[in-house]
């Protein structure tokens, strides 16, 4: 039975991914490592916590004693390392936090997995590390697209696909970097555009919208990312870079309004607020590589978005147990 590590497991896109690899593989036990930070929580696995092939690790990812003792024990074949601190705003409020977990955690885990010997590394990265985009819907990002973060962590995850790539050219380390676009679909934490807007607006409080909220973000729903990355996982090429997106662009107040208008919810909730510091105009990613490598999503934003908001119409009670403000 083959062993792979999922870092941030109990996160959003890393609880996905745990679900859909325990759903796909009979053969692999999934051991999921969280810190179990404000964004972590553990009752999207209620239902496979019993599982044999199921495994919890509360640890941090930075705890080197921790991490080596059980590469170490366990002798990980693969690990899929999305354990990352995520939100721009908190990263403009206190960056440390974000060198901390995305660069030195990643060292960290790194040289454990270079240790042991794992049979591949993927490190899941994001499409901020490139910057942003003209508003020319001509352009996008590619692999080849130089790194030009202008956050505090889209800067700290460019440091650390470049450590990765490092180890790589270094000690010829079998690794893969994706980078993804916006994601959203279940268990999403409410700090986040999506899930923030469907949670007031089932409540009728007022949604805030940065600026104008005509920045464009590419939409890529989670199951979509997840199954990319068990592609690379499994086909890409040792030390190559992968952009995960679905040619789903929309300006922020045009998702804001497709989710008010599909919950019978008035306009009027909307409140633009003061424009987030160095907010990049727009991401949009060429997949053209990955494709070829013989992925296709699954979803577009219209049925993806769809079914989104009925999962959080199902299941009320998750989303309402989450504090957006933790």
């Amino acid at each position: 039975m083959k062993k792979v590590l999922v870092t941030g497991g109990a996160g959003f896109i890393g609880g996905n991914f745990v679900h859909y690899m325990l759903d796909k593989y009979e053969d692999y036990k999934i051991y999921n490592l969280d810190k179990l930070t404000y964004a972590g929580e553990l009752t999207k696995h209620k239902d496979v916590e019993n599982d044999e092939r199921y495994n919890f690790v509360h640890a941090d990812i930075a705890d080197s004693k921790t991490i080596f003792d059980l590469f170490d024990e366990e002798k990980f074949d693969y690990v899929v390392h999305f354990a990352a601190e995520s939100h721009v705003d908190r990263s403009i409020e206190d960056p440390s936090i974000f060198i901390k977990t995305n660069v030195l955690g990643t060292q960290v885990l790194l040289d454990a997995a270079l240790k042991n010997n794992v049979t591949k590394f993927v490190h899941v990265s994001t499409d901020e590390v490139y910057g942003e985009l003209p508003f020319d819907k001509s352009t996008f990002f590619t692999e080849q697209t130089p790194l030009n973060p202008n956050s505090p962590y889209s800067a700290s995850k460019a440091s650390s696909d470049l450590l990765v790539r490092a180890y790589h050219e270094t000690y010829n380390m079998p690794i893969n970097i994706t980078r993804c676009s916006n994601n959203y679909g279940p268990y999403h934490f409410p700090e986040k555009l999506i899930p923030l807007t469907i949670k007031r607006a089932n409540n009728d409080e007022k949604i805030p919208v940065y600026g104008n909220g005509l920045n464009v973000r590419d939409w890529l729903h989670v199951s979509d990312h997840c199954s990319a990355i068990d592609l690379v996982l499994h086909e890409g090429t040792i030390g190559e870079v992968y952009n995960v997106g679905g040619h789903n662009e929309r300006t922020n107040i045009e998702v804001v309004k497709t989710i008010l208008s599909a919950l019978n919810k008035s306009e009027d909730l909307i409140e633009f607020v003061e424009d987030r510091k160095g907010h990049d105009k727009r991401y949009a990613i060429d997949p053209t590589k990955l494709e070829n490598l013989g992925w296709k999503p699954k979803y577009n934003f219209d049925n993806g978005i769809t079914q989104t908001i009925q999962w959080y119409k199902d299941n009320v009670d998750w989303i309402e147990s989450i504090d957006e403000n933790k």
